[in-house]
């Protein structure tokens, strides 16, 4: 099994390419259908803003994108992908691509013109950031998100049923209300509203007509309240009493939403010149990085596939021939959203590796390294320097605790509005222990949402975890399965989200080009898990426990408005729980 690119040889000579479109850059995979070998890839960052990200100094809520970053990546990591596969493999031929698939980040959706161009393509708008894409870190439209909230639980509480109980910040209508009211000319301007992950395939395509867009369920559901059980996008009554604005906007957007395994199209020739790929071939429709890393990490019912990175996403199944309950706080239950066939379930964490590079940047503990390097630290010096204190410490050792919503709460509470704590600082209170307390906070989040899931029915019998933290970041690996409970796997691709999306488009070619006929089928084939398990300490898992019961109630006093829970003691459990593991209570 192929454990890395380049690490096994082509079996066949039948590939699949994955982009990837992730907050930073782009990656390409081109990856063995037979084996899910990754033969080449590449990876291009975005050009514009920080890291990619056009931001607003006026409101820190505000996170854009340009469209133009997209597409001059597409092209550079495509060709970067098989200038690598050819050096990795004497035998490969770009011929050899039956299929392309595509996820991005989500919800990011733009203004776009009639014909589907982005509207900050015209001269007017290219420098108007509300002509952009809005990029799911976008918080701006929290005020927006309420008033959705509102009226739906006034006029159609089965919308918010379906989407965890509260529309956020993060989503489509919302943040097409907010462009209406800051960017009215953007607004009247544009011909549709259209998430990337449906723009990019119609554009691979050739046609990005906003009448023709084969919009993907994954979005649709997740974002825009799409539903086929109440005719899909909520009805024009509804949208009219939240703005008057936004029945208009329901015209311009679709009635239809496909599962990512029916063909956005073909490969134009325009784009196959551009790429230096064969025309003709199969495009995927599109979906969301998380949930096509999920499928790339072998995702089926009973496993929770964990997508750790700067924010999380944790997605799981269930089939669809059966009842399953609505579960308040999830980002959504979706009825093919992650695989054909299944409830596609997806919750996560707003803020994971952002807190760990926010500590970092701001607070540099330049004392943890040696004198000749403080001057030119590096943030990665920083981030190890810090893992080797923390994991120098026990469970419960630094008498701290942490509240992991530096960027607000997405599951389950749904509120942007939260922001992060500490609990626990005293004057001897050094780096290292803050360091962990953020680690550990994270863990206990992510146990609030594995509790949720099982409350509501949907049993955690697995835990499979991907992205580069899960790769790189033992201390954390063992805290989680420590606060979890349950042995934490590594999904074997370091680059499960274009795996998956590797997948799809192999099963979008279909068997009779050499691909699958199935998710099921491409999955057996092309996924696997790494050797490493990391396993629960006893010992480790009794203190967690503790904790983990002390940040429920952190959690709920300050999130929740009929919270009852006594804080008096908190700090006073803190120190006991510090002082018994030191070996100092008696």
């Amino acid at each position: 099994m192929a454990t890395g690119v380049g690490e096994q040889r082509m079996s066949a000579k039948r590939c699949s390419l994955g982009l990837d479109y992730g907050t930073n850059s782009v990656r390409a995979l081109i990856a063995d259908v037979a084996n899910g070998c990754e033969l080449g890839a590449f990876v291009h960052n975005y050009r514009r803003g920080k890291d990619g990200i056009l931001l607003d100094e006026k409101d820190h809520n505000v996170a854009r994108q340009h469209p133009q970053d997209y597409l001059d990546g597409l092209v550079c990591a495509v060709k970067g992908a098989v200038k690598e596969a050819k050096k990795n493999h004497k035998n490969f031929d770009a011929a050899d691509i039956i299929g392309i698939g595509v996820d991005t980040t989500g919800s990011t959706p733009m203004p776009v013109d009639k014909d589907g161009n982005p509207l900050c393509f015209h001269a007017e708008f290219k420098d108007d950031i509300n002509a952009m894409a809005w990029l799911w870190k976008d918080h701006s439209s929290f005020a927006e998100a309420a008033e959705i909230t509102e009226k739906a639980r006034k006029f159609r509480p089965e919308y918010l049923a379906k989407c965890g109980g509260t529309y956020s910040s993060e989503w489509f209508f919302s943040k097409a209300l907010h462009c209406a009211r800051v960017a009215p000319k953007v607004f009247n301007a544009m011909a549709s509203w259209v998430e990337y992950c449906d723009y990019i395939p119609a554009a691979l395509t050739g046609d990005t007509n906003p009448a023709r867009i084969k919009r993907g369920i994954c979005a649709a559901g997740h974002k825009a309240m799409y539903c086929e059980q109440w005719g899909g996008l909520p009805d024009k009554q509804f949208l009219n009493a939240v703005d008057k604005r936004l029945a208009p906007l329901r015209a311009k957007l679709y009635d239809k939403a496909y599962t990512a395994d029916v063909p956005a199209g073909a490969l134009s020739a325009d784009w196959a010149k551009k790429l230096g790929l064969r025309a003709g071939i199969a495009v995927s429709g599109g979906a969301f990085d998380a949930h096509m890393g999920a499928v790339g990490s072998g995702i089926k019912p009973g496993v929770l596939v964990k997508i750790l990175g700067t924010s999380t996403c944790d997605m799981m199944v269930a089939p669809n021939t059966g009842k399953l309950a609505d579960i308040p706080g999830l980002c959504g239950i979706v009825d093919g959203s992650i695989l054909p066939g299944y409830y596609g379930l997806e919750a996560g964490q707003s803020a994971v590796g952002d807190i760990f590079n926010w500590f970092v940047q701001y607070f540099p503990p330049l004392q943890l390294l040696p004198g000749k390097d403080r001057g030119a630290a590096s943030p990665v010096a920083l981030h190890d320097a810090l893992t080797r204190g923390a994991g120098a410490l026990k469970p419960g050792e630094s008498g701290l605790l942490a509240l992991d919503w530096n960027n607000g709460n997405r599951t389950i509470l749904v509120d942007p509005l939260l922001t992060g704590a500490v609990i626990g600082y005293t004057l001897h209170t050094t780096p290292a222990e803050v360091y962990r307390a953020l680690i550990e906070g994270t863990a206990f989040g992510a146990g609030v949402i594995c509790g949720r899931f099982e409350e509501y029915g949907v049993k955690v019998r697995e835990v499979v975890n991907c992205g580069g933290i899960a790769e790189k970041n033992s201390l954390l690996m063992q805290i989680y399965a420590d606060v979890l409970g349950r042995p934490m796997k590594i999904a074997r691709s370091g680059q499960a989200c274009a795996l998956g999306a590797a997948i799809f488009g192999a099963v979008a070619a279909g068997e009779s080009a050499g691909g699958h006929a199935n998710c099921s089928q491409a999955q057996a084939a092309m996924c696997g898990l790494k050797s490493k398990v990391y396993e629960p300490i006893p010992e480790n898992r009794k203190v967690y426990a503790e904790l983990a019961k002390i940040y429920r109630d952190l959690h709920d006093a300050f999130g929740t408005r009929d919270a009852k829970a006594n804080l008096s003691r908190v700090m006073k459990k803190l120190l006991r729980i510090k002082s018994e593991v030191r070996g100092l209570a008696g």
